[in-house]
Parts: structure tokens; sequence; C-alpha cells
């Protein structure tokens, strides 16, 4: 199910299908409770919708921290600072068996480098979040991973550092991993094919009108890098307030009716219940 994703991602990233992929769900799994129960509501939406629809289910597990904060469940799973991590992993990756078991495709961000390795073969897609967009570690992660990969724009709203992360993690990248068998290697990556741009507003405001999505096409064709793009309807783009992302997403629809070829996803932000 996972390649079969994978694969249906990849054909509308390169514009070998029409539909738009869809990555919505919570800010962040903390309660599995309510998590499944959100995964089960939103599998019957993606099955009536999937003519036109690819609904992929936001499992978000590690959460950056511009300062200090709960860091995820895979670091904190009890949320007391008890940071039980072989614990966290060991839930995150049952959850996202539970959702896949459903039926629903999966999307995270991809925080520690070495994440991965317990749970990249259960994700459909992964997410580069605007705090490490400019790492080289991020960067020669994704080359690496098997799954589409969306890039953000930085925190200020810069979409040169996702495009230039782009040009880095489509190519053959060669730097110090860690083997199956848990040891320090030379790991050399073949580069990631799938790779988008995620405008999701910044420190200047929102990114996502058609005047920011022709600027961000303009610099991924200028890097010669494939110029697919995703709005997230949140963060920036809502500048913080969830009340806002339906009418984002009306702006970016009418963008797609009227045409544009380059918006292939869309990201939001949503829960069982506000607050």
């Amino acid at each position: 199910f996972v390649a079969q994703a994978r694969q249906e991602i990849h054909r509308i990233i390169h514009g070998e299908d029409p539909r738009l992929i869809f990555v919505v769900g919570p800010c962040s799994i903390h309660d599995l409770k309510a998590g499944r129960e959100y995964a089960e509501k939103l599998k019957t939406v993606a099955d009536e919708l999937s003519d036109r629809l690819l609904i992929l289910m936001r499992v978000y597990f590690e959460k950056p921290r511009t300062t200090t904060g709960w860091k995820g469940l895979i670091m904190d799973p009890h949320l007391n600072g008890t940071y039980e991590i072989p614990t966290g992993l060991r839930i995150a990756r049952e959850f996202l068996g539970e959702v896949l078991d459903l039926g629903m495709p999966t999307a995270t961000e991809l925080l520690d480098p070495i994440t991965p390795q317990y749970i990249a073969d259960s994700l459909c897609w992964a997410a580069i979040g605007a705090r490490t967009v400019e790492s080289q570690t991020h960067r020669q992660m994704a080359s690496g991973l098997s799954m589409p990969v969306g890039f953000k724009n930085s925190t200020a709203g810069d979409c040169d550092v996702a495009v230039n992360a782009i040009v880095a993690a489509t190519q053959q990248q060669t730097f110090l991993g860690i083997t199956p068998e848990g040891r320090a290697s030379a790991v050399t990556t073949s580069g990631n094919p799938d790779c988008q741009i995620i405008l999701r507003g910044g420190s200047n405001g929102p990114n996502y009108a058609s005047e920011h999505v022709a600027d961000a096409v303009a610099k991924a064709e200028k890097a010669e890098v494939i110029p697919s793009l995703m709005i997230d309807c949140s963060h920036g783009n809502s500048s913080k307030d969830p009340e806002r992302q339906p009418a984002v997403l009306e702006d970016v629809m009418q963008q797609v009716t009227a045409g544009n070829r380059h918006i292939h996803s869309v990201m939001m932000e949503s829960n069982l219940k506000a607050g």
C-alpha cells in the first residue's frame, strides 16, 4: 500500500495525474484514541473524493521548537518530560501501521535525521520544515528517502532556500550515516526525484497568492527543478489562525480552477475539536 501511495503522489507531482494531494490532519499526534477516530473519519471523506483528491493524513510525531516546548510523541510520549524515546518510536510505528491498515496514506515532518531509520517504511510523504530547510544534514537525508518530500520556505518567508534544498536533495549525496546494524558508515544516496516546494507564509506575511506562486515557479524553473508546489493553508499563510484556513484554501482553489498547473498539493491542519 505504501509503495502504491508513493507512486500516486509521484504521478501527481510530475503532472501525470490531474488530482490534487491534500495533506490534512492534527497539528501533532498526542492522543492516540483521538488520532484513530480522526483517521477513521478522514478515510470516509478520502473514499468519497478519491476521484478528485488523494488525501493523506498528517501524522506528525516530531515538533520543531523556536525555543523550547514539547518536542512531540517520539521524543516525549508521556508528555511529562521523561523523554522515553524508545517507547515513543514504538508507539509512533504502531500508530502509523494502524492508519495504513485503514487504507489512509501517511504524511509527517522528519526532524531528527535518525528517525527515518525506524519509521520511513511506513511513510508515504514527508516534509522538511521551515526551521531545518537550510540544514545540509536534512537535505542529505531527503536525498536518500524513498518517499516524495516537500520543502517549506523559511520562517521569514524565503522561497529560495526551499529551491536550493531541492537542488541538493535531487542529487547524489555522500555523508555519515548509520547502517541497519547500528554502525557509523559512509552513505551514498541516488537523489530524490520527487520533491516539492511548500509555501507556508512567513514573518513577512502570507505567500499563497498567484504572484507568490508565479515567483516560486519561476525560481524552480530557473534552478531546473520540478515546479511542483504545495500550499500550506496554516502557519504564516493563515497568520497562525486556524479559522483563516478556509479562506486561503478558497483562493488556492480559484487559482487551480483558473488553470494553474503547478499547484499540486494543499496542506491543512484540523482536528476533531477546536482548541
